[in-house]
């Protein structure tokens, strides 16, 4: 099962969510993302806010269209995306895409991000990304892995998390690399590219932030 989630960061930062649509999927709505699904035709399955961000006729409208709606006081501890991603890791789905999560306010992008940290930290057995019309951010722990080659998404950029990454090695890249260390704050490792239709990136210790970007 796969659960998309649409928060609501700025319009002309979204993907074509059609690209999307699958009947093994999942819609959540957050605030103002609800009526940007809306808008798109897409009714989600569940909505989740405050809906500071819309209108009292935006919001009569979002509550006319969607039959579960979880709606919180302004004054609360979490963030409107956390709440939605809890309940979306309950359901237990196999991939969690976020959409709508970056762009427009910083403290809400590095929220955000922090909260793709925090459930890596988690253990939880389950691929949680962040897009949006340029790029694909994911986290990955020491390991092993191969990446494909998306025409779209051409520069791939791993930016260390943790103090320090060790023996970091880049296979299949333009500019390849082999049991490197880098430490937090390097920018060794930005806009690389894949020279085939794969490639693998391993390291032996810490965590990397994952970034596939388009110009």
């Amino acid at each position: 099962m796969i659960i998309n989630i649409l928060a609501g960061g700025p319009e002309d930062h979204l993907p074509t969510l059609t690209e999307y649509l699958n009947e093994d999927a999942i819609w959540v709505g957050v605030d103002r993302g609800v009526y940007h699904l809306l808008n798109r035709d897409i009714t989600p399955d569940i909505a989740f806010g405050d809906f500071d961000s819309v209108t009292s006729k935006e919001l009569e409208y979002i509550e006319g269209r969607v039959t579960e709606f979880k709606k919180f006081r302004p004054e609360k501890d979490e963030t409107d995306m956390e709440l939605a991603l809890n309940w979306a890791l309950k359901q237990h789905p196999s991939t969690i895409r976020i959409f709508g999560a970056t762009g427009g306010r910083l403290d809400h992008l590095f929220a955000n991000v922090h909260l793709l940290v925090a459930q890596f930290k988690e253990k939880n057995e389950v691929e949680i990304c962040l897009i949006d019309r340029n790029n694909i951010v994911f986290i990955k722990e020491a390991g092993s892995y191969t990446i494909e080659k998306i025409d779209t998404k051409k520069y791939i950029s791993f930016v260390p998390l943790t103090q320090n990454i060790r023996n970091l090695t880049l296979e299949g890249f333009k500019f390849p690399l082999k049991n490197r260390h880098i430490s937090i704050g390097s920018t060794l490792c930005i806009s690389n590219e894949l020279i085939s239709d794969y490639g693998t990136f391993s390291f032996s210790e810490g965590i990397l932030i994952v970034i596939r970007s388009h110009d």
